[in-house]
């Protein structure tokens, strides 16, 4: 098809292709737009999964027939490694119905991989070994996979004939009409108004790995683009992805369409008290075997939105009952003076990094607390930018201390410390209710949303300013929070499955605020697909020492 395109500017930084446009009156997709940047920019085709147009996520067969800013999403970026994932999936899905006539289940992320189950039964090698070869066989096939628009009616009836009724339901329990879905052959695929990639052929980079019960779907990352990275499986954290999911299946509250039942039966009070019990049994737990060993420092780590301070907190009245006196020392009190903080390669300020505490105070500290001598601790003042006098600490024989902070579990402060006198924990909302069979809801988007909701109440920022920081917040996890988490003697998994619906009503607001010409529309779109199939609560029942209080506000605790 013959078409004009007139450029009026295009730029390539950091393997980012954006242009604006100027259609010339002949429709052009976004394999003829790519053409032409090809042409001009020499931009490497295999690694283009699908283009924003305006801000948009969008497949690259999307049609523009007016003018359009437009930038293509690369596999090395992580909106494409999402595509990625979520398209291999789908032949994925495909090739254990036609292999083994069997239902695959999609649980959790597990070390950058996604582990999948089927929900008759466990997962073999054979089975591993004929649903390989049938992905290949489909990815050698070069199988277009195209968007198409369904209105509800015929969406409820091809899913309900493909045996998954959970996301029929959910289209009715969202009136989503019409529904955007994907066909490639025969089969239909649902995945939360996400894109998928335009054929098989592109996605010959992946691996399956028998794993538990069920298999890990391994593909590239971000770091890794070109490869499948060597598989770094933490057993400790897997066996806290594994009890909770076994919870969720006994509470029959496996999928969100579950928690909308509850709503309907009026069940959603029952929910949060078992829920809520179910923490405080685990803190219970952890409290005790501090109270059983020679512990007289207890530190918490774990990344930015998991609940830190309110688990410190609880912990401190569970030591309390256990017979020890705690003394809570938050390590964010010992950030440099603004000025003297590290940045990024942006010129930011980066305080995510370890080097952003005061390290040479925060050791001298600890050594003088640990030898019994009374010592003024500072506390962070966030709108000045710098340490003010805070409240003085002076250990006795039975007191034990509580510092929380993200670098809690480094070794860096782990030095400070005698090994046979610390007990570390890791705190963060690992994994939660999944959506439906085929889409999950991360723990970085649980995360993010309750930092969204947090930042706006207690700090005055906007959803688009916290979003734009939050690629930085996960590199920094990623680099120096989660490597050190097998130095925790315990892990708390601080999601609750009832939370999704509780932060609805608080953060879709916020989203709606975000700037369409902002370079984080796209991702606040992202979450506002996700949410429109979660149910809205009220917070009237969810006790005031819940973690969700700490983001939501209405907390008893000093958080």
């Amino acid at each position: 098809m013959a078409f004009t395109v007139c450029v009026l500017t295009a730029a390539v930084k950091r393997d980012q292709y954006i242009a604006t446009y100027i259609a010339g009156g002949v429709p052009v997709t976004g394999h003829d737009v790519l053409e032409e940047m090809i042409a001009r920019h020499g931009m490497p085709q295999r690694r283009v999964i699908a283009w924003f147009v305006n801000n948009y996520t969008r497949p690259l067969e999307w049609v523009i027939d007016e003018d359009a800013t437009v930038e293509f999403i690369m596999t090395n970026s992580p909106t494409g490694v999402r595509i990625y994932q979520r398209s291999l999936g789908f032949i994925l899905i495909i090739a254990c119905a036609r292999v083994l006539g069997r239902k695959a289940i999609l649980r959790h992320s597990i070390a950058d991989s996604h582990y999948w189950e089927f929900e008759d039964g466990p997962v073999t090698q054979a089975d591993i070994d004929k649903i390989k070869a049938e992905m290949s066989e489909i990815i050698r096939h070069d199988t277009p996979i195209t968007r198409e628009i369904l209105t509800i009616d015929k969406a409820r009836r091809v899913f309900q004939r493909q045996g998954e009724p959970e996301i029929a339901e959910l289209f009715v329990r969202a009136n989503l009409d019409p529904v955007e879905a994907y066909r490639c052959g025969e089969r239909y695929g649902y995945f939360c108004g996400g894109t998928l990639a335009p054929s098989t052929g592109m996605l010959r980079n992946f691996d399956i790995v028998l794993y538990e019960q069920g298999l890990l779907l391994r593909t590239p990352t971000v770091a890794s683009p070109d490869e499948i990275p060597p598989l770094r499986a933490d057993p400790s954290m897997g066996k806290v992805f594994f009890d909770y999911a076994h919870w969720l299946q006994v509470l029959d509250l496996n999928y969100l369409n579950k928690l909308h039942h509850r709503v309907t039966e009026g069940k959603i009070q029952e929910l949060v008290l078992i829920a809520e019990a179910f923490h405080s049994q685990r803190l219970g737990n952890i409290a005790e075997d501090i109270a059983s060993r020679p512990v007289k420092v207890v530190t918490i780590a774990g990344p930015s939105g998991s609940g830190k301070t309110t688990f410190s907190e609880r912990l401190k009245v569970q030591l309390m009952v256990c017979g020890k006196t705690p003394v809570t020392l938050p390590l964010d009190n010992y950030f440099k003076e603004r000025e003297d903080s590290p940045k990024d390669e942006t010129g930011e300020y980066d305080y995510e990094r370890l080097d952003a505490l005061d390290l040479d105070l925060l050791e001298d500290n600890l050594t003088r607390i640990l030898a019994g001598e009374e010592v003024i601790t500072p506390v962070y003042n966030f709108i000045t930018g710098k340490k003010e006098p805070g409240k003085v600490v002076k250990l006795k024989p039975s007191d034990v201390l509580i510092m929380e902070g993200i670098h809690g579990l480094n070794d860096r402060i782990l030095n400070m410390l005698p090994d046979n006198a610390r007990y570390g924990v890791f705190v963060s909302p690992l994994t939660g209710i999944c959506i439906d069979p085929h889409n999950r809801t991360s723990t970085s988007d649980n995360r993010l949303l309750r930092r969204i909701i947090r930042d706006y109440r207690t700090r005055g920022k906007s959803a688009q300013v916290t979003l734009e920081v939050y690629p930085k917040v996960i590199r920094g996890a990623k680099q120096y929070i989660f490597p050190y988490r097998n130095r925790a003697d315990a892990i708390f998994n601080s999601a609750l499955p009832y939370e999704l619906g509780v932060l609805k009503p608080y953060v879709e607001p916020l989203l709606h605020t975000v700037d369409e010409n902002s370079s984080v529309f796209s991702e606040a779109l992202r979450l506002l697909n996700i949410l429109r199939f979660v149910p809205a609560l009220n917070n009237d029942g969810i006790p005031n020492n819940s973690v969700i209080r700490e983001f939501i506000g209405g907390s008893c605790l000093d958080v």
